[in-house]
């Protein structure tokens, strides 16, 4: 290996006309260059104000919350008494046969309706056929033996009358008429129960009703003493329902019942959403039930359409007063905190108050306001969870969607779901709803 000599630094170095030195010279241009550009557009735009927009002014200013707001309304507002009812019908009668004997015939279908005397079923009636043959007989033979000691009777008087008798053969006979007599009796009174038996032998309907199904088949030897019956009828129109009310409630109705008020009741199905039927109040029991502290009202319905069956259970609701024009709101607009229910009012400043009401109980989509409301005055229906006292509110159409910065986009689904509730304006009268009476 051959050892290379040091060069001079200054005779045999890199020259300075190189490329490496050239860039080297160029940078060190540019840096100084790009801080003074960068100085002055920060001095520039700097002094510049910045809009509120971009310094966060939004916090300070109240946000807008999208709302739908609706007077308050009018209507007749009843005062209900409720009850959970069952239906009993009228009458119910299991039909039996009331004498022995083969069933020949059915002559009624599985649930028909049938009327009172209609025939249902045929026992064989020749054994009461016979029994009524010889009863009649007998009663032919008897007679004539009692015509025919009655004219012996007429023959003892006029012989006793000329001395040719005595007196006890004339007694005797007289006995024997009166015996003749008796027996004559006994055989019309078998002779009626021979037909009576007859009559027995056609089974007909005791009262109107529907028939229920059928428990005994033709054929079959069936007697008076059979529980179980051929059938069941029960009387469907007129039909009732018995439901509890509580004792604290039994003076006001019992004032309004025995002034011979009609009071109506009205039946709902369980969910309480459907109207059954409508009747009215027929009786109040005799007395109250100490376990529950409730007294039994019946109530009876035309039930013309068979709406009501028996055993079936119904919500039954008594009309007890209707108060006129009270104020009715959409039970949507009802909130409810620590302080109990209230709304939230729409002032004239598009700004909202917490206005505490008194409720009654709601029936469908309204409610009625017992204090604290007055006719006409607005009330947010919809979108009330982004408010508080002095919110400020921007007034929306119904049925439209709020957007994620709370606007709204027609044809939202939830936004006309959320219109169930709404009442007529002030004035109207949108329907009876139930003020606060509990079960």
């Amino acid at each position: 290996m051959t050892l290379q000599p040091h060069q001079e630094e200054t005779g045999n170095g890199p020259s300075e006309n190189t490329p490496t030195a050239s860039r080297s010279r160029l940078w060190w241009l540019i840096v100084p260059l790009i801080g003074l550009l960068a100085g002055g557009g920060y001095l520039y735009w700097g002094g510049k104000p910045v809009p509120a927009a971009k310094q966060g002014g939004t916090k300070n200013t109240p946000q807008v919350v999208p709302v739908v707001a609706q007077a308050a309304g009018k209507a007749d507002v009843g005062v209900y008494i409720t009850g959970l009812g069952n239906v009993t019908p009228l009458n119910t009668v299991t039909v039996k046969s009331r004498i022995d004997g083969q069933l020949m015939e059915v002559r009624f279908r599985e649930g028909q309706v049938v009327k009172r005397g209609d025939l249902l079923a045929v026992i064989d009636p020749r054994p009461y056929q016979v029994q009524l043959t010889q009863a009649e007989g007998q009663m032919a033979h008897d007679q004539e033996l009692l015509r025919n000691a009655r004219l012996d009777l007429q023959r003892y008087k006029l012989l006793w009358q000329q001395d040719s008798i005595p007196k006890q053969q004339l007694d005797t006979q007289e006995t024997l008429v009166r015996q003749y007599e008796g027996t004559v009796k006994v055989d019309k009174g078998q002779i009626d129960s021979a037909k009576l038996q007859l009559v027995y032998s056609r089974i007909t309907a005791p009262i109107s009703g529907r028939v229920g199904l059928r428990q005994v088949d033709a054929g079959n030897i069936i007697h008076a003493s059979d529980t179980t019956g051929l059938v069941i009828i029960t009387q469907l129109q007129p039909i009732t329902v018995v439901f509890p009310v509580p004792e604290d409630s039994l003076p006001l109705v019992l004032g309004k019942f025995r002034s011979g008020a009609h009071l109506a009741v009205e039946a709902f199905d369980r969910e309480q959403k459907q109207k059954l039927a409508t009747g009215q109040l027929l009786t109040i029991d005799n007395q109250i039930d100490p376990a529950t502290g409730t007294v039994k009202f019946k109530a009876v319905f035309p039930n013309n359409d068979n709406a009501l069956f028996p055993n079936q259970f119904v919500n039954a609701r008594l009309l007890v007063e209707t108060r006129h024009d009270s104020v009715v709101v959409p039970s949507s607009a009802i909130q409810r905190g620590s302080q109990g229910t209230f709304v939230y009012l729409v002032k004239a400043d598009k700004t909202v108050a917490i206005r505490p009401v008194v409720v009654g109980t709601p029936q469908g989509d309204d409610i009625a306001i017992t204090s604290g409301l007055a006719a006409g005055e607005m009330v947010v229906v919809d979108g009330a969870e982004r408010l508080r006292d002095g919110s400020k509110v921007e007034l929306r159409e119904p049925g439209r969607q709020r957007g994620t910065n709370g606007a709204t986009a027609p044809g939202s689904p939830k936004g006309q779901g959320e219109q169930r509730g709404a009442v007529k304006g002030a004035g109207q009268k949108p329907g009876v709803v139930q003020q606060g009476t509990k079960p």
